[in-house]
């Protein structure tokens, strides 16, 4: 389904006359924690989706459409909101909680589970920063 909706992209530009610009997808996730009119945010479809997004795009591959562009995206998101509004699911799409340890396991190397010791990011913009570009680095 990821590769359909970029490929529509890619067609809908095409048609509007832009063959060349490039689809980079700038948020994709999937909450970990809904509430009980939402069934699919799920811990279990969270790791799933990420997961296999992960793999996605460590292959550096085009899409059925176009095979020769690689397809870029970004997670969305970093850490969980706590504080944002809203039904439950908008509160859980990070990787992150909000203590900075790991919501759940995508399989990062190097991480350690939620149950570990926790990592210390606090709220320092520059450990974020941090955080960011290593996850970008993997990621693209």
């Amino acid at each position: 389904m990821f590769d359909a909706m970029v490929d529509a992209s890619y067609a809908a530009l095409e048609r509007a006359g832009y063959t060349k610009v490039p689809v980079i997808v700038s948020e994709t996730g999937w909450a970990s924690k809904g509430d009980a009119d939402e069934a699919g945010a799920s811990l279990k479809n969270a790791r799933t989706y990420n997961r296999n997004l992960r793999k996605r795009l460590q292959k550096k591959k085009g899409t059925p459409y176009r095979p020769d562009m690689v397809v870029r995206a970004y997670v969305f998101a970093l850490f969980n909101e706590n504080l944002k509004p809203g039904p439950t699911s908008e509160r859980n799409f990070g990787l992150f909680k909000p203590d900075g340890s790991i919501s759940y396991d995508i399989g990062f190397t190097g991480l350690k589970s939620s149950s570990a010791t926790r990592c210390r990011f606090g709220s320092s913009l520059l450990s974020a920063s941090i955080v960011m570009f290593l996850l970008h680095r993997l990621f693209l």
